[in-house]
């Protein structure tokens, strides 16, 4: 497979690791080719076993480990990692965090552990829990509800009815897209967490990577005035860019 072939796999992998779901106009405008491209990786991709084709796009294969294929956990590693530090020396002066699901969210809960204590994480993500929990001095609560295998992270009306219920000084929220119209994500019953969290705390943190701008999916959880900070890895596209800051949200390139 020719060297650029293969990134293109790795990058269709990694979206599909955090976002379950890609479509096929939206990854071609991403990673600047055809969709007649895309539809050839999708097809090799499939006969390998990593997803499943849909109508306009594809989905993460029910088993099929698609962080360790292609090598596209190293790709974005160091991006992450970025990020990850840069969103905790945002929110180093909170007190009660409430961090969602994803790739990037791992990666900051392991920052959190590593630098803060006296403070209190509250998620609906096993892995951020996990994450978390190796620091003794850092309390994590975990929100209730029915288990989402996809994300190991918990959904539905429990986790929601939890949520009314809690204040934070600042959530941390990952996104399957960035657009104009706000950030989005691949899954409604992990968008609608997403924004009971958002509703609960003082000011939202939106940390995702650059592959995540300008891509569209099926539900927004917020617009951006609601959004106090993104920080990411690249300077976003121009109109993505120019509606951050006319809704005053503070850009951290990490």
């Amino acid at each position: 497979m020719r060297q650029e072939k293969r990134e293109r796999h790795a990058k269709i992998l990694a979206m599909l690791g955090d976002a379950s779901s890609v479509r096929v106009a939206g990854l071609a405008h991403q990673l600047g080719v055809s969709t007649e491209t895309i539809r050839r990786d999708f097809e090799e991709l499939t006969r390998a076993g990593l997803l499943s084709r849909t109508y306009g796009g594809a989905v993460r294969k029910l088993g099929a480990d698609t962080h360790n294929a292609a090598g596209h956990k190293e790709l974005l590693l160091a991006e992450r990692q970025r990020i990850a530090k840069a969103t905790v020396d945002e929110v180093a002066d909170a007190r009660i965090l409430l961090i969602g699901s994803g790739a990037t969210a791992v990666h900051i809960a392991r920052q959190i552990a590593a630098r803060l204590k006296d403070i209190t994480v509250v998620t609906h993500s096993f892995a951020v829990a996990a994450a978390v929990g190796v620091n003794h001095l850092v309390e994590v609560m975990m929100i209730p509800g029915l288990y989402h295998s996809a994300k190991a992270s918990t959904t539905g009306g429990h986790a929601i009815v939890f949520l009314q219920s809690l204040y934070a000084d600042c959530v941390i929220l990952g996104a399957s897209g960035l657009t104009e119209d706000g950030p989005n994500d691949a899954l409604p019953e992990i968008a609608a967490v997403n924004a009971a969290m958002l509703s609960r705390a003082a000011r939202c943190v939106i940390a995702a990577d650059q592959s995540k701008f300008n891509q569209p999916f099926s539900t927004r959880f917020a617009d951006w005035p609601q959004v106090s900070t993104l920080v990411t890895d690249a300077a976003p596209p121009a109109g993505l860019r120019k509606t951050l800051e006319s809704n005053h949200v503070k850009l951290l390139l990490a």
